[in-house]
């Protein structure tokens, strides 16, 4: 059988990833959510996240490569999020990632990925209802090899994200999320001449990444310090080609990922835990996934105030 495969972005970021992302984590407040740090007060989360696969999608057809048997992507993720005012927070992050394979003779990767930084925006906020309007961008800080897939750590866009977020809570505490994005990602320069994609030679180093888009809906229960989900998930390319037969994935790929999972956090007091687990239901060109993460929050005022302020539901 010869050498060859998939990955699991971790851009998507979220899904991209970032998920994408390639790997992915979740914390208290984050991109994809509508809690909010309150004004000058901040939450620093820290997580470990595993996600792993024997099967993957070549274009359609599911199958196993036993020069890679089971594939491992692990990350280490230190996130913050700022409240700049009540409806407005700041998020930072950087991950650690490292990969593994447990048969062949592919070399692992590790190493920083890419830091990310979002403004998330609560522009109606009413009866239980409200609107969030999320920009995001990343950039590549670690000098990691892009067209190495699936061992590659990321595939070196620079990207910039578009999403909108729409919340309805109950009194109760109960709540529904949905949130559909759109990823603008650059091109990318590779270390060799020439390369395949979708059927044709390309005589260069500089590689066209296709843009990227996610979707999600999310039904949970939110209260005190309490916190807990169930969600899906769909991302997808905005065309590409597919992995050819027996060979391995490349970043002009379609990745295509629809996803299941559950989240809860707990987080009485100023720190806090959570953790997250998933599993792909379906993909084009990805590996069929099994993910869990887990992480420590703390949360701090930035600036001194008299008034007690919280995370924002």
């Amino acid at each position: 059988m010869f050498k060859s495969l998939q990955k699991i972005k971790l851009a998507f970021a979220m899904l991209l990833l970032l998920i994408a992302c390639a790997g992915q984590s979740a914390f208290a407040q984050m991109p994809n959510d509508a809690i909010y740090m309150s004004k000058n007060t901040a939450c620093l989360a820290l997580s470990y996240g595993h996600s792993s696969w024997d099967k993957y999608w070549e274009n359609s057809l599911k199958r196993e490569n036993f020069n890679i048997g089971t594939h491992t992507t692990q990350n280490a993720m230190a996130m913050l999020a700022v409240g700049v005012t009540k409806n407005l927070n700041v998020i930072v992050g950087v991950p650690y990632v490292w990969t593994q394979a447990s048969a062949g003779n592919l070399r692992w990767q590790k190493g920083f990925q890419d830091a990310s930084l979002w403004l998330k925006y609560r522009f109606i906020n009413k009866s239980g209802f409200s609107l969030h309007a999320i920009g995001g961008a990343s950039i590549p800080i670690g000098d990691y090899i892009p067209d190495f897939l699936p061992m590659s750590i990321g595939i070196q866009c620079k990207t910039a994200t578009a999403r909108l977020l729409a919340r309805y809570r109950h009194s109760s505490g109960v709540y529904l999320t949905a949130s559909g994005s759109y990823i603008f990602r650059s091109n990318i320069n590779i270390d060799r001449d020439a390369y395949l994609s979708d059927g044709h030679l390309h005589s260069s180093n500089k590689v066209v990444v296709p843009n990227a888009y996610d979707a999600s809906a999310r039904l949970g229960y939110s209260k005190s310090a309490i916190q807990a989900e169930v969600f899906a998930e769909y991302g997808a390319c905005d065309g590409g080609d597919n992995i050819r037969r027996n060979d391995m994935p490349f970043p002009t790929n379609n990745m295509k990922t629809t996803l299941a999972g559950v989240y809860a956090k707990f987080q009485p007091k100023n720190i806090g835990v959570n953790a997250r687990a998933s599993y792909v239901l379906d993909g084009t060109n990805v590996g069929q996934s099994t993910s869990f993460s887990v992480g420590v929050l703390y949360q701090f005022r930035y600036i001194k105030s008299d008034k007690n302020q919280n995370m924002h539901q």
